[in-house]
């Protein structure tokens, strides 16, 4: 009997498989498995062994959904017990969206998953799509008793799967992590940053199944501060039925408070419940509402700081906290508390994992409550 480990692949579509046709490329059922079948390095003993479950139809991940998200977290629900790690083939567009809500959606992981695609279909010659694919599966292999997050694997980085930004259209290095070090880097070795890696979720021995918690039925958005944006845009997007909102402000929490009917804008929905929440729209750095007068006006008007949370991470957990039950208050209070590695609070060192812990016991006691 082989000890070879087992993966399970989910293959929602994406650049990697596609095939050119005369309308560009396009995704076709089962020629990524062709493609695989025709590379003897997938065979390999030093690759563990792998069975894809694919996509009907397949996705330019343009066209991800919150339901997508779903039957992704339900196919590796469903499957848990019977393999190793997880790997999911997807689009590089949403790769990033996908990540986070994953990293939320899959709770008391123990094992891990990782997210991979390519910028150049497989069946060309000249790709990137065979090491991504063979490394990603290479490192879930290996690592598979010692790895128990959501992780995106791209072009010789491990990275975090809720810290990782795609920031590339036209290059290999299309993901990076701007404020948080990779968790490994692959050279001639495969290196894991093992100190920056979170520890399992799930209790031992591993549960037959893992809980997935439904992302998608919130009302939540982002919103992108502009010089001249009117404060009657915002209004819009700030009306019922919308729960929460990831604003995109200057800087480190900066925004247009000295227009009176912006602030009142902002006023009127926090006063109302909405969970507003500042990120920074520079790559890296973090939203901090207390260090500038303002800023300082959107925290006394409500907004919360939500530091240095990627916008794509922003938003899979407020859909998560919402789903969870909790009212405005307490999803305030959690936006701001690091749940699963995905925000760094202010003076923490950044090379100490645990200011980056998921579910403290204290979390968890908190995590009870209900607001009504």
């Amino acid at each position: 009997m082989s000890t070879r480990p087992k993966i399970f692949v989910v293959y929602t579509g994406g650049t990697i498989g596609m095939r050119k046709t005369s309308r560009g490329y396009q995704p076709e059922s089962g020629y990524l498995q062709q493609l695989i079948d025709q590379v003897p390095r997938f065979a390999d003993p030093e690759v563990p062994h792998f069975e894809i479950d694919e996509f009907d139809p397949l996705l330019d991940s343009s066209d991800m959904t919150p339901a997508h998200w779903l039957d992704i977290a339900e196919r590796i629900r469903r499957n848990y017990a019977a393999y190793d790690g997880f790997l999911v083939i997807h689009g590089t567009d949403t790769m990033a969206f996908t990540a986070a809500a994953l990293s939320f959606m899959l709770e008391d992981l123990g094992k891990p998953v990782i997210l991979t695609g390519s910028q150049i279909p497989l069946e060309e010659t000249r790709n990137d799509a065979q090491a991504n694919l063979l490394t990603a599966l290479m490192i879930l292999g290996r690592h598979h008793r010692d790895l128990a997050e959501v992780m995106i694997y791209f072009d010789s980085l491990l990275l975090r799967g809720n810290r990782a930004r795609k920031v590339s259209v036209g290059s290999f290095d299309a993901f990076s992590s701007p404020n948080y070090p990779p968790l490994g880097r692959v050279g001639i070795e495969i290196g894991i940053d093992w100190p920056r890696v979170l520890p399992p979720r799930a209790a031992r021995p591993e549960p037959a199944e893992i809980a997935v918690v439904e992302l998608g039925r919130a009302t939540v958005a982002a919103y992108r501060l502009f010089p001249g944006l009117k404060p009657a845009q915002l209004s819009a997007m700030l009306a019922p039925p919308v729960q929460g909102v990831v604003l995109e402000c200057y800087g480190t929490g900066n925004a247009p408070t000295a227009d009176p009917e912006f602030m009142r804008v902002i006023q009127a929905a926090t006063e109302a419940g909405v969970v507003i929440v500042a990120v920074t729209q520079p790559l890296r750095g973090s939203a901090n509402l207390e260090l500038y007068a303002t800023g300082r006006a959107l925290f006394d008007a409500g907004v919360v700081s939500g530091y240095d949370l990627t916008t794509e991470a922003a938003l899979a957990k407020l859909f998560y906290l919402f789903e969870k039950g909790y009212g405005a208050g307490l999803v305030k209070e959690l936006m701001q508390r690091p749940l699963v590695g995905e925000l760094t609070l202010p003076g923490a060192a950044d090379d100490k994992l645990a200011e980056l812990t998921p579910w403290t016991i204290e979390d968890r006691e908190l995590s009870e409550r209900r607001e009504h």
